[in-house]
């Protein structure tokens, strides 16, 4: 009896693996794919050139703006690469990550696809987190349609195929919130795991401190959850357990790159103010790290531009992030994300995950709005991880029309994510015109980031062989390492601007001026990957 219960068990199980497989499989297919074919994006250089001086200097030097543990993680595959490295050369550190891909003998494709490949792995790992969290939540189904939709985002695929913190410091939290769900049963266990998993959020990127406090308050409700004797300790050592771990891990990813953790800032450090400066300096965090936020701080107080459904602005815009986030989210998603948020709160089996999974992804959306830089969903791309979770609630609702309405919204993302291979990056949804339309309505990591340079390379060599090229480039490659041979149209006069004018969308979007008129004057040809625009002149 026992032997043939294990047996319909096991017949259970073994579709459910067999697609979580192949889910998977498919991610790590569009993930390479995606790493292999694209140039150096704008943040990319620096990360990695930041990972080659651990591996070379072991000194807390570049890039202080983000914590280590991120960059060591691409450190990891810089390491494979063994790139040569000019550990003596000073200086902005964009030119340093342009120095080391294209000034030292190495092969830019070679490294940045070693660089990429630690974080395609981590963020296939966090796939299994948000099939397992759900799975718990509502079963195996749920699991295979959460995994499912995380598996098809393009915002995932986009940036987890790339050697950045975006899609590390996301997964980490993500694992931490499960990990104190699971600490409602087993909380000796779970709870001091999930501190580890906060710690590697916030020792990855520091837009991730807003949810600590959150975190801090689930973990007392687990340790509270976890037994009817001794409550009120319990929940006390919880919220104390989570906090003390994850400072002490933030203090290992330091130590990591250098035990005497030397640290001279090369750049200005501003002085912080009023209520951030006093939250800064009272962090228990090495110098470094708090030093970081300040550098964050000022940055909040440059006057960047942005650009949204066509309008060119400085400043930011409250609703920045929303709306670019109705625009880059499969139209299919958009709707299990909404039903999946009302059913971990209508489904009384569900309302005790409901905190879990909709609290600290709505704290951080609510800091990611107030921030000054619209530049891209990837400031949000914890969305895609915890609102998968909550979709795959939905079929905790047992109907038909649930079970029914889940699959053919699943497909739906699947077709329309499938149907944007390769190309990621730009991807927005059918309501907006698809990725060939992404830049008339956003820029910078939305649709250009400097992704297509090889493809440009490739598309001037085959079709317009030998023609004069001006070309506006928004990015960190290096032009003529591809073999692009073109001056900048706006240091010429405009009745010599003749031949190709090549911009990148990004640029094309806050074009002022010259260049402005240049475009105006020029009509659409050809483009690239959905982000750079060949005009003639």
């Amino acid at each position: 009896m026992a032997c043939r219960r294990r047996s319909r068990e096991a017949g259970r199980r073994w579709p459910v693996a067999l697609l979580v497989v192949v889910l998977l499989a498919q991610m790590a297919v569009a993930m390479v794919t995606t790493a292999v074919r694209q140039t150096p994006t704008i943040d990319e250089p620096v990360y990695v050139a930041t990972a080659a001086g651990y591996l070379h200097e072991h000194r807390l030097r570049l890039n202080p703006e983000h914590p280590p543990l991120g960059k060591l993680v691409i450190a990891a595959g810089v390491a494979l690469a063994g790139p040569r490295a000019d550990t003596s050369v000073t200086g902005d550190q964009g030119r340093l990550g342009r120095r080391l891909l294209y000034g030292s003998g190495n092969d830019p494709w070679r490294l940045m696809l070693f660089a990429r490949l630690p974080v395609i792995a981590l963020t296939l790992l966090f796939g299994l987190v948000v099939f397992a969290f759900a799975r718990e939540l509502a079963g195996a189904a749920a699991g295979v349609a959460a995994l499912a939709l995380y598996c098809f985002s393009p915002d995932v695929i986009a940036h987890g195929s790339l050697a950045t913190l975006d899609a590390p410091a996301a997964g980490f939290l993500l694992t931490s919130v499960w990990l104190l769900w699971r600490a409602r049963t087993g909380p000796r266990l779970f709870l001091p795991l999930a501190g580890a998993a906060l710690g590697a959020a916030l020792a990855t990127k520091m837009s991730t401190l807003p949810a600590a406090p959150v975190l801090a308050v689930l973990a007392a409700v687990s340790g509270w959850q976890g037994s009817a004797t001794h409550r009120g300790r319990r929940a006390a050592a919880g919220a104390a357990v989570v906090p003390l771990v994850a400072v002490a891990v933030v203090w290992a990813a330091y130590l990591a790159v250098d035990p005497r953790l030397r640290w001279t800032p090369e750049q200005p450090v501003p002085s912080v103010h009023g209520m951030r400066g006093l939250l800064t300096g009272l962090l228990p965090f090495p110098q470094a790290y708090r030093d970081g936020m300040r550098i964050q701080f000022g940055l909040e107080n440059h006057p960047w531009q942005g650009f949204l459904f066509g309008r060119l602005y400085t400043g930011s815009l409250w609703y920045y992030l929303p709306a670019a986030l109705l625009v880059k989210t499969p139209l299919g998603m958009l709707a299990l994300w909404a039903a999946g948020a009302v059913a971990t709160v209508a489904v009384r089996r569900l309302r005790p995950a409901a905190p879990y999974v909709l609290a600290p992804a709505a704290v951080l959306l609510a800091a990611a709005m107030r921030g000054s830089r619209d530049f891209g969903t990837r400031y949000a791309l914890f969305l895609p991880m915890f609102l998968a979770v909550a979709a795959g609630c939905v079929l905790a609702v047992r109907r038909g029309w649930a079970w029914a309405g889940t699959g053919a919204l699943v497909a739906f993302v699947a077709v329309s994510s499938l149907r944007t291979f390769p190309y990621y990056l730009p991807y927005s949804n059918e309501a907006f015109g698809g990725p060939a339309r992404t830049h008339l309505r956003l820029h910078d990591s939305n649709v250009d980031w400097g992704q297509d340079l090889g493809r440009l390379a490739d598309r001037l060599r085959e079709r317009y062989p030998g023609e004069r090229v001006w070309l506006v480039y928004k990015g960190s490659g290096v032009p003529s390492y591809y073999g692009i041979d073109a001056r900048d149209p706006r240091r010429a006069p405009a009745r010599d601007v003749r031949g190709l004018l090549v911009v990148s969308d990004s640029a094309a979007a806050k074009a002022t001026g010259r260049l402005a008129r240049l475009i105006d004057g020029a009509r659409p040809v050809d483009e690239v990957g959905h982000s750079i625009t060949v005009y003639r002149r």
